[in-house]
């Protein structure tokens, strides 16, 4: 094969998406730590899924257009720093097709290079051992080896072959990868990717064989992971006042181009007529059809501005301000949502523009004349760690942790519901910090992310946040709290594995203190004890203690006899955190 079109990647890619999603469960258990929440290869699989998505949508034989409409699916569904840096992989490979509608081998070899080089601009600090060097030297050695064959599947065969030798050295590179006897996990996971592309081009063949049942576990998984976040954005606006919803009307719809009833589509010039009366702009265009989604005071404008391009389809609008009010009476009288009395506040319009706009009164409410200087995201799981933040002043908390981390999606979703000034958002794990900001920069809003890497970081810098203060000096004063907060965590281990001088046995429970485990024991409350012995080693004055869903309350009052016999000048505070995995996560100040 000497060339290669937009129909033929778009199958390299289902080819390569479904060999991935074979091997998720191992690529997750190369995770370093021994922990039950490695998740890099369910983060790879969920933002590959998004892009196999968009490019199942809108196929092209073109592989510009091809790798364009892949490149926004991933970014779009990026979950964890693997799926941010695979998406990174996936845009600059876009940029190096960009205007072909097919690529030689030297073309393909320089797309992947262009693919490196926009993943390590995207990472602020670059590691070597991890996905990147995989994609790096397999990048390197196609430009290399393009100069000396045409075919496209030989070059392919030599990228993967290179991505596993590569692979197999992330243990001389990254120490930690090497004291626990494992491979890079976001490297494999791409070695995967790389494995499937080769199979199409070897056979034709997109797919492995797959049990229906599998892809069905795995629809259900993602929908039940989309409930989970919307529930708990939802519960989430109990803290928002309806008449501070600017904006009311909700609208999302198509404008078909290609109906020739309108006028030469002008993004630019759509977009500036749209924000007069609107905000939370998303548009999406291709040459045959573009989505509109924005938040507006008048949708009957919006109508007659898109109608200028073409003619409207699938148009769905939603009153914010109603939907809201029967969220918060829903709290108060459930009962009374069961009995169908009330007017829906969602209107799914595939219907004349004249119907769609009679059943809103735009003019039934002032839009609000103020928005907030400051609006809040977080991100945690557990109701009663969501309830401290919401207590601190937090606006929206996505659900998520190490089990389940945000897409790139689900903090632009979240930043387009908090009607403020500046918002500011606490990841509150590492591997969650890339995607929020990536989002960051999509979004044209005010947005910081301050890296919290942990719960107790994040509850710290909420704390320290002053309302009357610039965005500035609150940012200096967040950062040094977090600076003053040890964190530590407590779970049991899920293999057998070494660290540092640590034998540690499956299902142990294990404490981690500084990124590190410090202690592993038989018995929780002897972790746990161990694990505070080394986080008071230089001082405290408070701990904090959030018990899991699992933790029992004769243990914890074991652990708070045993600080207040050993440490007694230390105050200690205990709260229902309700987390996962974590029996304890526990912060000294």
């Amino acid at each position: 094969m000497r060339s290669l079109n937009g129909t033929q990647f778009a199958n390299m890619v289902l080819s390569g998406a479904d060999s991935l999603h074979s091997h998720v469960d191992h690529v997750n258990a190369l995770n370093v730590f021994p922990v039950p929440d490695g998740d890099t290869g369910t983060n790879m699989n969920l933002t590959m899924t998004a892009g196999v998505k968009e490019i199942k949508d809108k196929r092209s034989a073109s592989i510009s257009k091809t790798a364009e409409i892949l490149s926004k699916g991933l970014l779009m569904g990026a979950r964890g720093n693997s799926g941010v840096i695979l998406s990174q992989l996936f845009r600059g490979f876009s940029r190096g097709v960009a205007g072909l509608d097919e690529v030689n081998a030297v073309q393909f070899a320089h797309a992947l290079q262009s693919g490196v080089d926009t993943a390590y601009k995207a990472v602020v600090k670059p590691v070597e051992g991890t996905i990147l060097t995989v994609a790096k030297d397999a990048a390197k050695h196609a430009v290399h080896i393009a100069r000396r064959t045409p075919d496209i599947q030989e070059l392919v065969r030599e990228v993967l072959a290179k991505a596993n030798e590569s692979l197999q050295h992330t243990p001389e590179l990254l120490p930690v990868l090497k004291q626990v006897g494992v491979v890079d996990s976001g490297g494999q996971g791409l070695v995967y990717i790389y494995e499937g592309f080769l199979r199409f081009l070897e056979s034709g063949a997109t797919q492995t064989t797959r049990e229906t049942r599998d892809s069905k576990d795995e629809q259900a998984a993602l929908i039940a992971d989309r409930v989970k976040q919307l529930d708990a954005n939802q519960s989430a606006q109990a803290k928002l006042h309806t008449e501070d919803i600017e904006f009311l009307y909700d609208m999302e719809f198509f404008i078909d181009l290609t109906s020739g009833t309108g006028k030469p589509y002008n993004e630019e010039e759509f977009e500036k007529a749209l924000s007069k009366n609107g905000d939370s702009i998303i548009l999406i265009a291709d040459d045959e059809i573009v989505k509109v989604h924005v938040h507006s005071r008048r949708p009957g404008e919006v109508f007659d501005l898109a109608m200028a391009y073409g003619e409207l389809t699938r148009m769905h609008i939603l009153n914010m301000r109603e939907q809201h009010r029967e969220l918060l009476h829903g709290e108060h009288e459930e009962s009374s949502d069961q009995d169908g009395e009330s007017a829906p506040a969602e209107v799914f319009a595939e219907m004349p523009h004249e119907e769609s706009l009679s059943l809103h009164n735009e003019n039934a409410e002032p839009p609000a004349d103020e928005i907030a200087a400051y609006g809040f995201i977080a991100v945690a799981m557990g109701d009663g760690i969501k309830d401290i933040y919401q207590s601190l002043g937090v606006d929206v908390v996505l659900s998520g942790g190490q089990t389940m981390n945000p897409s790139t999606q689900d903090f632009i979703e979240a930043i387009e519901t908090i009607s403020a000034q500046h918002i500011i958002i606490l990841p509150n794990n590492s591997n969650i910090i890339m995607a929020a900001k990536q989002a960051a920069e999509i979004v044209e809003r005010d947005v910081t992310v301050l890296e919290t890497k942990t719960i107790p970081q994040g509850i710290a810098a909420a704390f320290a946040f002053q309302e009357e203060e610039s965005l500035e000096t609150n940012v200096e004063t967040m950062q040094e709290a977090v600076a003053h907060v040890k964190s530590g965590q407590v779970t049991y281990a899920v293999r057998d594995t070494q660290f540092d001088d640590l034998e540690i046995k499956a299902g142990n429970f294990i404490g981690i203190f500084g990124g590190k485990i410090v202690a592993t024991t038989e018995e929780l409350t002897e972790t746990c004890e161990q694990l505070l012995s080394k986080m008071l080693e230089t001082g405290g004055e408070i701990i904090t203690i959030l018990t899991g869903e699992d933790a029992k309350e004769d243990e914890t009052a074991s652990l708070v006899e045993w600080v207040e016999e050993h440490h007694p000048d230390v105050e200690v505070e205990v709260h229902t955190g309700g987390q996962p995995i974590y029996s304890y996560i526990i912060s000294v100040e």
